[in-house]
């Protein structure tokens, strides 16, 4: 690879945070407290990414001499290098058409839109003043979050870097954690039928045979 640097390009930065994240908040939008320190978290996570994706490279900055030592005719410090996992394995061609590229989309794409879908249950869900147990929460409890972890999942496999490797299991905590704490307010709120329900439902994996087809969990009360 012998391409020229395409780093230093701060306003694609800009302009890539901006419409990822206000993409994002589309499918999101934020209301509470809890919301909006998910969401900013997240938004933080895409920041971090385009940042070295278009700004500056500090992970192959960090990582150039065992890079160069490891793959020496690749020109690291071109666009496409970015896209580590690609190179490291051995994609001769357009890494964009390489198969962590296209499962990063697969991810990205399967993230946002569990997310628009979870949000428009559990408004209807809020508007009613009932459990939100249909739809993607027939399947886990926390679908939101999960669709998250799966947009910065994508991201990672798509453009890996030691901020966002660090930054992904620490969101992960959090969102565990936000999710704790939703529970319990849940359980406050409806008390029994809740119980019933996480004990029918994980928080954040699927069960196999749900996925495969099994039968949906009952409705409780009045959700």
């Amino acid at each position: 690879m012998s391409q020229s640097s395409a780093y230093g390009l701060w306003s694609l930065v800009l302009v890539n945070s901006v419409v990822f994240i206000l993409f994002a908040y589309s499918f999101f939008k934020p209301k509470t407290t809890r919301d909006w320190r998910s969401f900013g978290a997240f938004s933080a996570f895409l920041v971090a990414l385009f940042a070295e994706m278009y700004g500056f490279p500090l992970t192959i900055y960090f990582l150039s001499g065992w890079l160069q030592s490891n793959y020496p005719n690749v020109d690291w410090f071109s666009h496409d290098a970015g896209h580590l996992l690609e190179m490291i394995f051995g994609w001769k061609t357009n890494p964009h058409a390489g198969p962590f590229h296209i499962l990063s989309f697969v991810f990205i794409g399967a993230g946002f839109l569990l997310i628009s879908l979870a949000w428009k249950t559990l408004y209807d869900a809020q508007q009613r003043g009932s459990l939100a147990t249909t739809g993607a929460y027939d399947y886990v409890r926390h679908p939101q979050y999960v669709g998250f972890i799966l947009v910065m999942f994508g991201f990672l496999l798509q453009w890996p870097t030691l901020l966002t490797l660090v930054m992904f299991p620490v969101l992960v905590v959090m969102y565990v954690k936000l999710a704790r704490n939703e529970e319990r307010e849940a359980l406050v709120s409806f008390g029994d039928d809740y119980r019933r329900y996480m004990a029918d439902v994980p928080g954040f994996i699927p069960r196999l045979s749900r996925l495969l087809g099994g039968p949906a969990p009952k409705k409780y009360g009045n959700g």
